[in-house]
C-alpha cells in the first residue's frame, strides 16, 4: 500500500531550495495538528528563514543557485533551526500526522543538500509588521481543497480509487477485486486517518442465506482548520439528509463548507462530498437494503497504519468470508434463468454486476436487487477515472450456470472428444 500515512516528499527538483510551492506544504500540514502540538510554529518560523534565500523575479525561483551555493549554507541552517524546533516539540506532537512528516522532510532535504547535522542555525525570524512595500503575501492554495492543493504542489490532478458494497454483500475494492461476502454482523469496508465507514450486515430473512447490509455509519475525523468530526448514519428506512448533530456540513471552522451532505432522492440516495480530502461517498437504499459507494483520494486511503489492516475496500473480504462457487450453486427461490432474464434488462454485460444480480435475484426471490447492482455499476461509471477498469470478470464471482448453460458446454466437449478420436 505504499507509504502510509506519510504526506507526499517534500524534496525540491534539481537540488535547489524548496520552491515556495514545497514552503506552502509545510505550511498546510498544519491543518491536522493538534492544539498541544507546535509544528505550526515550527513550520512557520522555517518558511520565514528561506523567503530571504530568493531574490526578485518569479516567487518559485530560488536565489543562489543548487547544492554549494549561497543559499544552500542558509538552507542547511534553516533546516538545521526547524530540526531543533520539532525535537522540542516532539513529546506533545506524539502520533500527530503533521508532525512525522514534517520531520521525514527535514531528513530528506538535509541528505540531498548535504547538510550536516551540526552546526551554526538560523537566526529567530524578525517579529513586527509588514515592511513598507514588501507587496501582497504570495497566493496559497485553500487548506481545505485537497484537489486544488495537490495540483498546484505537484503540477497534476491527484489519483483517485474506487470502492463498492451492495446486495448480499459483493464488495469491490481499491485494488478491483470483486467478492462475495457471507459476512454478518459489523465489518469496517474503511479504517484510516480521516474516515472510518462502518457496515452492519444481517440476513434478508428468519433462516435465508442471503444477508443485506442494513445499517452504515461514516465518521469524518476531526481535522484543524477544516472539520469538527461527523458521524453519519443509515439505517434501512431511515436515510436522513444530515449528519447525527442535524447539520449539514463540517461546522463552524473555516473550512466547514468543504464537508457537505445532499440528497438526490429523499430516503433513497444521499450523497457526501468531502473536499478537504477528495472524497464523495453515495449511500443508497433499495429493495429494503443500503448500498455505498466512494471515491477517495489515493493518499487519502493509503494513511493508515498496520494496526488498521482489516478494511473490506483495501483487502477485500477475508478468504474465510468468501462465498464460493459450490455455496453459490445452491437452489435458490427463483430458477436461475428467470433471474438472468431479469438482469439482463438492465446489465447487458455479463460481468461480475450481472453475476452478482443473477446471485441476489435467485438467493433472495426478489426482482428488485436488480437495482442495487444497477446503481454500484452507474456509481462505478462515475466514479472510475479508467473506465476500461469498469466491466470486471473474476473467476469465481459468477453465479451457478443454468441447466441449459451447462448441457451446451458437455456436448461441446463431447464433440471435441468424438472428433479427437476419429
Amino acid at each position: 500500500m505504499g507509504d502510509r500515512g506519510r504526506s507526499p516528499s517534500l524534496r525540491s527538483p534539481h537540488g535547489s531550495p524548496p520552491t515556495l510551492s514545497t514552503l506552502t506544504l509545510l505550511l498546510l500540514l498544519c491543518g491536522q495538528a493538534h492544539s498541544q502540538c507546535k509544528i505550526l510554529r515550527c513550520n512557520a518560523e522555517y518558511v520565514s528563514s528561506t523567503l530571504s534565500l530568493r531574490g526578485g523575479g518569479s516567487p518559485d525561483t530560488p536565489h543562489g543557485g543548487g547544492r554549494g551555493g549561497p543559499a544552500s549554507g542558509g538552507l542547511c541552517r534553516a533546516l538545521r533551526s526547524y530540526a531543533l524546533c520539532t525535537r522540542r516539540t516532539a513529546r506533545t506532537c506524539r502520533g500527530d500526522l503533521a508532525f512525522h512528516s514534517a520531520v521525514h522532510g527535514i531528513e530528506d532535504l538535509m541528505i540531498q543538500h548535504n547538510c550536516s547535522r551540526q552546526g551554526p542555525t538560523a537566526s529567530p525570524p524578525a517579529r513586527g509588521p509588514a515592511l513598507p512595500g514588501a507587496g501582497p503575501a504570495p497566493l496559497t492554495p485553500d487548506p481545505c481543497d485537497y484537489e486544488a492543493r495537490f495540483s498546484r504542489l505537484h503540477g497534476r490532478t491527484p489519483g483517485f480509487l474506487h470502492c463498492a458494497s451492495f446486495g448480499d454483500p459483493h464488495v469491490r475494492s481499491f485494488h478491483n477485486h470483486f467478492h462475495t461476502c457471507r459476512v454478518q454482523g459489523a465489518w469496517p469496508l474503511l479504517d484510516n486517518d480521516f474516515l472510518f465507514v462502518q457496515a452492519t450486515s444481517s440476513p434478508v430473512a428468519s433462516g435465508a442465506n442471503a444477508t443485506t447490509i442494513r445499517k452504515i455509519t461514516i465518521i469524518f475525523k476531526n481535522m484543524q482548520e477544516c472539520i469538527d468530526q461527523k458521524v453519519y448514519q443509515a439505517e434501512v428506512d431511515n436515510l436522513p439528509a444530515a449528519f447525527e448533530d442535524g447539520s449539514v456540513n463540517g461546522g463552524d471552522r473555516p473550512g466547514g463548507s468543504s464537508l457537505s451532505i445532499q440528497t438526490a432522492n429523499l430516503g433513497s440516495h444521499v450523497e457526501i462530498r468531502a473536499a478537504y480530502i477528495g472524497t464523495t461517498i453515495i449511500v443508497r437504499q433499495t429493495a429494503g437494503q443500503l448500498s455505498f459507494s466512494i471515491r477517495v483520494a489515493e493518499d487519502v486511503a493509503r494513511a493508515f497504519s498496520a494496526e488498521q489492516d482489516l478494511q473490506l475496500c483495501v483487502g477485500g473480504c477475508p478468504p474465510s468470508q468468501r462465498l464460493s462457487r459450490s455455496e453459490r450453486n445452491r437452489r435458490g427461490a427463483i430458477a436461475i434463468d428467470t433471474a438472468r432474464r431479469l438482469c439482463k434488462e438492465g446489465l447487458p454485460v455479463e460481468d461480475a454486476y450481472f453475476q452478482s444480480c443473477v446471485f441476489d435475484v435467485s438467493v433472495s426471490g426478489d426482482p428488485n436487487f436488480t437495482v442495487a447492482a444497477q446503481s454500484a455499476l452507474d456509481d462505478a461509471r462515475v466514479f472510475l477515472t479508467d473506465l476500461e477498469n469498469l466491466h470486471l470478470f473474476p473467476v469465481d464471482a459468477g453465479p451457478p450456470l443454468s441447466p441449459a448453460t451447462c448441457l451446451v458446454r458437455l456436448l461441446s466437449v463431447l464433440f471435441v472428444l468424438w472428433f479427437c478420436i476419429q
